[in-house]
């Protein structure tokens, strides 16, 4: 069955089709397209009209473009309107109005993705489930993500992120969810921001598109819930609050036993365990808010639990790994925390808890005792207090039980500065340099946590560190 043939992709755009043509899927990245997708010219750096002959050439079923471009035959499967960015937004409309999927809205300053991984491993046991790929949860991706939608859906999950003000109300509005969760609020792109008043009150604009007495999940916990919970009240929804604080699902207690959380909770006077197979508070909270969410659509509880106790962080944004740094010698390993995708002072502070709870192995190695070591790289647009935050991460209870520091980035070099001798390790402006003479600054037993914004590329180091020897996800 076809995601869009040309007659509907015409119909839902207004724009003409060059060509009989159907297509499987929708792509905006010629790296990932896969043979019959709807190759999208997006402009961004680079014009995307420049990549559709390659598209086409390897395998696209069609391109969208608002001309015909150079290279192409004159008779090339083409999807033709005035605007490529308004064409993609339209089938991204069309796609939400012709699906019958209960469709679910996450933002949050914090722990998006992850959530929206664990909503997605619950809800695929229960019925047809679509995500947001990776991150895409901009004026690229959620309509992206809409296009992507197949008709049959029964569960949607819509990521939705922003850098600047006014930018969720739009994608809400394109996704009109059924329910909406935030997973929190943080100091995060504070430089677009006066104060996390503003951020609190941008991310509860995602609620503004909500029906009547629909689930409006959020953080009790944060500073600013009573903005959320106000929200709720004006816009006549059902709220439905979370966390320690929560008034409707409450965590009673947590406990970290080696990789797993265990998470006792309660909702509605009702006792609830569960289990994650990852250590993290931030974890078992963003689970917290997703059963929440399960729970309001009427989906199976019992089996949602049961799936998000097979769940596992997502790529960058938590993983964990051993890395046999010795072929023959089994017990030569390191863990490695990957959390390299993205930071801010909040998700950063729940990496640091995570690696200071993690356990190391002594009687191996050069040194005979594992250490908890962090590489830590710039969090970005954070403003004018950026040096401060970055300064007060010295401060944290974790930090100071960590056994080695390296930092990367000028702003890392406010923390940096006021680590003790025994804590200090060494300090590049970039990861490239930080990744010369890595193996020395590692041994075997220890646990590393490698954490900072994308832009710092801490991805580096990971891959460095992976190298050393041939990765085995834990279990």
């Amino acid at each position: 069955m076809s995601l869009w043939t040309a007659d509907q992709a015409v119909a839902a755009t207004g724009g003409r089709a060059q060509g009989d043509w159907a297509v499987g899927g929708v792509s905006i990245d010629t790296r990932t397209l896969e043979k019959g997708d709807l190759f999208v010219a997006l402009k961004d750096v680079r014009d995307g009209h420049e990549f559709v002959a390659q598209a086409l050439a390897n395998g696209a079923g069609a391109a969208l473009v608002s001309r015909i471009p150079e290279g192409v035959e004159a008779d090339a499967p083409l999807l033709i309107v005035d605007d490529v960015l308004g064409g993609l937004e339209a089938l991204g409309a069309a796609a939400r109005a012709r699906t019958r999927a209960k469709v679910i809205g996450i933002t949050g300053s914090v722990g998006k993705t992850s959530t929206k991984e664990m909503l997605l491993a619950m809800l695929a046991p229960q019925g047809r489930t679509h995500a947001s790929v990776d991150s895409y949860n901009n004026h690229w991706g959620v309509p992206l993500t809409l296009a992507r939608m197949p008709a049959d859906t029964e569960y949607a999950i819509i990521e939705m992120g922003m850098n600047h003000p006014g930018e969720i109300l739009p994608l809400t509005m394109l996704a009109r969810p059924h329910a909406a969760l935030i997973t929190t609020v943080a100091a995060a792109h504070l430089e677009a921001f006066d104060n996390i008043t503003g951020i609190a009150l941008e991310k509860a604009s995602i609620f503004d598109s909500l029906p009547f007495g629909a689930p409006a999940v959020y953080n009790a916990d944060v500073e600013t819930s009573a903005i959320l919970a106000a929200k709720t009240l004006d816009k006549r929804l059902h709220g439905i609050a979370f966390g320690v604080h929560g008034f409707d699902w409450k965590l009673k207690d947590l406990s970290i036993q080696g990789d797993t959380t265990v998470v006792q909770a309660e909702h509605d006077d009702t006792p609830l365990l569960f289990k994650l197979a990852t250590p993290g508070r931030h974890f078992a909270m963003n689970a917290l808010g997703a059963l929440a969410i399960v729970q309001a659509i009427g989906a199976d509880l019992a089996q949602a639990v049961a799936a998000l106790g097979r769940w596992t962080p997502y790529k960058g944004r938590g993983v964990r790994e051993v890395i046999h740094l010795d072929p023959i010698d089994v017990h030569e390993t390191l863990s490695l925390i990957d959390d390299s995708y993205n930071a801010n002072p909040t998700s950063m502070a729940a990496s640091l808890e995570v690696l200071a709870g993690a356990k190391t192995t002594d009687g191996v190695g050069r040194k005979g005792k594992g250490r908890r070591i962090a590489f830590l790289g710039d969090m970005k647009e954070l403003g004018p207090e950026a040096v401060a935050l970055h300064a007060g991460l010295a401060h944290l209870e974790a930090t100071q039980t960590l056994d080695v520091i390296h930092c990367v980035g000028p702003l890392m070099r406010a923390l940096y500065d006021l680590l003790p001798d025994h804590q200090r390790g060494d300090w590049y402006e970039t990861s490239a340099e930080m990744c010369e003479g890595l193996r020395q600054k590692l041994d075997a037993g220890d646990v590393v946590l490698a954490k900072g914004s994308l832009s710092m590329k801490l991805g580096l180091i990971v891959d460095a560190i992976r190298k050393m020897g041939h990765p085995v996800t834990e279990l």
